[in-house]
């Protein structure tokens, strides 16, 4: 049985199984969004945006595609061994803890799919805003795309199942001591894993407060990835822009 002997995020994401779990995401739903936003957001050809907590940079090569500089950060040193095929003249790679500034400036810093509430000491969330606004240059401007915990709640699916690449994954799901929680269990090779995603449940509120005490200004507040206003009971994102 796997035990958890770090964070969770440290030793998950750094499994091949994290991955088989999750590559059937929708990039065509992650390619409309960089579009959507990076129009919405004026950035200009050639902009250098940094990409926060990019696992493999499915974003960041993207991005790259689109003309701009792109630096891809993350925890997993396997996420970032993976990423670093696709790197190039502007397109780089490098493992960084996000709750600490790194050690450049950009135009925009984009951190997505709900890659932020992971830590153990909840002061390193507050901690990860004031490092975006270091790595912002003085016009730039910051988004968090975070999932909406009213929705969340709403439709919460307890229990399932997820067969990928023979793998069955058992996944049970709940919201705890304002944390949503996924504990995930398989077999493969005969061994038994056991894992926990283990994500604050932060609000809008919540993403308000922390904004003002990092010294940043909320810009706007979206829903979904088409850039629809943010309803509290119905939209499935939680995207802020704020510079």
């Amino acid at each position: 049985m796997t035990t958890e002997t770090t964070d969770w995020y440290a030793s998950w994401f750094n499994t091949p199984f994290y991955h088989i779990l999750y590559k059937d995401r929708d990039h065509a739903e992650a390619q409309t969004f960089m579009e959507n936003l990076t129009s919405y957001l004026n950035i200009p050809e050639g902009a250098h945006i940094l990409d926060l907590a990019c696992g493999k940079g499915r974003h960041s090569v993207y991005l790259n595609s689109m003309g701009y500089q792109v630096t891809g950060l993350d925890l997993s040193e396997e996420s970032i061994a993976y990423a670093k095929q696709f790197e190039n003249e502007h397109l780089h790679f490098d493992v960084h803890d996000m709750s600490e500034p790194y050690h450049q400036q950009f135009d925009a810093v984009f951190n997505l799919f709900t890659s932020f509430g992971y830590f153990k000491d909840e002061a390193d969330n507050l901690e990860t805003v004031k490092a975006i606004k270091s790595n912002l240059k003085s016009d730039g401007i910051g988004v968090i795309d975070f999932m909406n915990v009213d929705y969340v709640a709403e439709h919460l699916v307890e229990e399932d199942v997820k067969v990928m690449e023979g793998i069955t994954f058992h996944q049970k799901r709940r919201l705890v001591e304002g944390y949503v929680v996924k504990d995930i269990t398989f077999e493969s090779a005969g061994k038994a894993h056991s894992y926990r995603e283990r994500v604050k449940a932060f609000r809008l509120e919540d993403f308000i407060d922390m904004l003002e005490a990092a010294g940043l200004t909320l810009l706007d507040v979206f829903g979904d990835y088409k850039l629809k206003p943010f309803h509290k009971k119905t939209s499935e994102r939680l995207i802020l822009t704020f510079m």
